[in-house]
């Protein structure tokens, strides 16, 4: 097998997206230290940052989705992908890739259909149980499809497709030294993570408070909360004012050994967010962000409570009243909650980003 590749990661913008690129390209670097990785992508600064904290290199290209809007902004947004079509082309011939991996969102189209067009061997993952516009575009002319659910729809039946599971990133260098941000947690607490992803989430923020007030058992209990930068302070105010243990934050940087710690989660349904618990095992109550594309998250969420790992309440149903219930039911019953942890870790796959690697160094080994 080749000991050095030149691989194009293309996609990104949000945390779903750019995450499972990363993972794949530490793996790659892991099993091949002298190849060489760029990641395309877009010009955002999240993107950015998080590419620099990992220490990969990055351009962007100029791109825009063109799902919905009128006539005009979709012939506007089809002129733009002509353009970034270019750019594309023009990255390509530079870096010379061996092979051009496309990671979602709508950056990576110009770039998968580039390589295809220079006959370069091109594959894309899904994290999703609905696939995304531009996957579903690309599934076509990518020679390989990597997918994080077995269901994946209009994937899971294609000869293409490699059920693989989610490629999860290790630790960034510039946090792989640092203390854990939550260590005071005793082993006879009940400890529940809330978290509504980096951004946080209003509605989970505002229901899970309310239930924390009208829960009539809070000795014990001791609460990690996420809260995006907007409710943060509030949020802190609550629990000083109820008396409860709690730790509270707008971001967490060490969630992997937050998780661990945790006899709960109520969190949103994204596939990193899953992929992640699954590893550690962790039951969770689910609300889906109700405007996912495709309404994708509640997709994700129904397969997992089919499966026993997850209890899942829609956005519009939650209340203080039902997330206390719900709490107080599970916290009651332990051996639920193991009969949860165990449904999920049945569905982890945590080498993922090894496999996706492997078949990376196979394909241009063997040639497509």
């Amino acid at each position: 097998m080749t000991n050095k590749i030149n691989l194009i990661i293309t996609g990104g913008k949000t945390g779903g997206h750019l995450f499972p690129g990363i993972a794949v390209a530490q793996a790659l670097k892991a099993e091949s230290p002298h190849s060489q990785i760029l990641f395309v992508g877009t010009n955002s600064p999240f993107e950015i940052s998080t590419l620099k904290t990992y220490g990969f290199a990055h351009k962007s290209i100029i791109s825009r989705p063109i799902k919905g809007g009128t006539p005009f902004t979709k012939i506007y947004s089809f002129g733009i992908i002509f353009i970034s079509l270019i750019q594309s082309l023009i990255i390509l011939a530079k870096f010379k890739p061996d092979f051009v991996l496309g990671v979602g969102g709508f950056s990576s189209f110009a770039v998968v259909l580039s390589a295809w067009m220079m006959r370069i061997p091109t594959a894309i993952q899904e994290q999703n149980s609905i696939p995304g516009i531009t996957n579903r575009m690309l599934a076509r002319f990518a020679h390989i499809i990597f997918t994080a659910f077995e269901t994946t729809k209009g994937m899971d039946r294609n000869p293409k497709t490699k059920y693989v599971g989610n490629p999860m990133r290790r630790e960034s260098p510039g946090h792989a030294e640092e203390k854990p941000l939550v260590t005071d947690i005793s082993p006879q607490d009940f400890t529940i993570l809330v978290t509504g992803g980096s951004q946080g989430a209003a509605s989970i923020n505002n229901a899970f408070t309310r239930a924390v007030k009208l829960m009539d058992k809070t000795p014990g209990l001791h609460i990690i909360h996420q809260t995006g930068i907007k409710d943060e302070s509030h949020i802190r105010e609550v629990y000083r004012h109820l008396k409860i243990k709690a730790r509270v934050s707008s971001f967490f940087h060490d969630m992997p050994n937050i998780q661990g710690k945790a006899d709960l989660v109520i969190a949103r349904a994204g596939a990193g967010t899953i992929s992640e618990l699954s590893i550690k095992g962790v039951p969770a109550i689910l609300v889906p962000y109700p405007h996912a594309a495709d309404n994708h998250q509640t997709h994700n969420a129904k397969i997992l409570e089919k499966k026993g790992a997850a209890i899942v309440i829609s956005d519009q149903d939650l209340t203080g009243s039902l997330l206390k219930k719900t709490i107080q039911a599970l916290r009651d019953d332990k051996k639920k909650r193991e009969q949860m942890a165990t449904a999920f870790k049945l569905l982890a796959m945590p080498d993922a980003d090894k496999i996706i690697a492997a078949e990376i160094l196979h394909t241009k080994d063997i040639g497509v």
